[in-house]
């Protein structure tokens, strides 16, 4: 059964029109996960719902550039652990970091992602953050659009743990 919040989303991000894809194909509906982000009541619904995904030994919380840095940071500021914002490339100037903010060598880091499709960013995060020391088991993310029952990034050993699937919200766009 669909829940509100999915209902919610779901209402506020599925966009109806023309819209060119990444692949180059056109579309005639897109999810525009931006929208849930930038605005802070849904953003703080995502959050609450994600807090209770947290592993407990969870030390440090790894936003995700560009959709997991804003829920992230609401996570931390919920929960008070430390953020660090990792970078799709470690910048080329300045301290040419690719992890920015909290100490991760030696800190279960748990990944924070908005959506979750084919696990790239992810899986490359992941790696990163285990060259510089972390010990990476877990992602919590506010969508997992991939596949039913596929556990994307099982292949290096991270746990998905979602607040809501592409199923939930195709249900709650049927129910409503």
């Amino acid at each position: 059964m669909a829940d509100d919040l999915a209902h919610d989303i779901d209402r506020v991000c599925r966009l109806s029109g023309s819209f060119l894809l990444r692949s180059g194909r056109t579309a005639t509906e897109y999810f525009d996960k931006y929208r849930f982000e930038a605005d802070p009541a849904l953003l703080r619904r995502v959050v609450d719902r994600m807090v209770g995904l947290l592993p407990e030994d969870a030390e440090v919380l790894g936003g995700l550039e560009l959709g997991g840095v804003p829920i992230a940071t609401v996570l931390s500021q919920v929960t008070g652990l430390p953020v660090v914002f990792v970078r799709k490339a470690a910048k080329e100037y300045g301290t040419r970091r690719l992890a920015e903010g909290a100490e991760v060598a030696g800190r279960r880091v748990v990944l924070v992602e908005d959506v979750i499709t084919t696990g790239g960013a992810v899986r490359a995060a992941a790696t990163e953050l285990r060259e510089a020391g972390a010990l990476v088991e877990a992602v919590v993310c506010a969508i997992d659009r991939s596949d039913p029952g596929s556990e994307v990034l099982a292949d290096v050993g991270l746990e998905v743990r979602s607040a809501l699937t592409l199923s939930d919200l195709d249900e709650a766009r049927a129910s409503a």
